[in-house]
């Protein structure tokens, strides 16, 4: 079986918010839970959820490597 191609990354604008991007994911759940919405929105809402849940995970591992540049150059600076 195929191995799926790994998405492309989401896009992020410079205006862009992680807690308000998590705010929104929560707000989505909120809805989806309520059991309200018809099928259709169900699908949208999701795909809306995980569009932002991908934007979090590169802004984070963004992040993350920032943070281990500077362990990394710290650790230079004390050898």
């Amino acid at each position: 079986m195929p191995r799926k191609a790994k998405p492309k990354a989401a896009e992020i604008s410079e205006d862009w918010s992680y807690e308000s991007t998590v705010a929104n994911v929560e707000g989505i759940v909120s809805r989806l839970e309520t059991g309200e919405l018809e099928l259709g929105e169900v699908f949208a809402q999701f795909e809306q959820a995980v569009t932002y849940l991908k934007q979090c995970e590169q802004f984070l591992q963004g992040k993350q490597e920032q943070v281990e540049l500077l362990i990394e150059t710290l650790e230079d600076t004390e050898a």
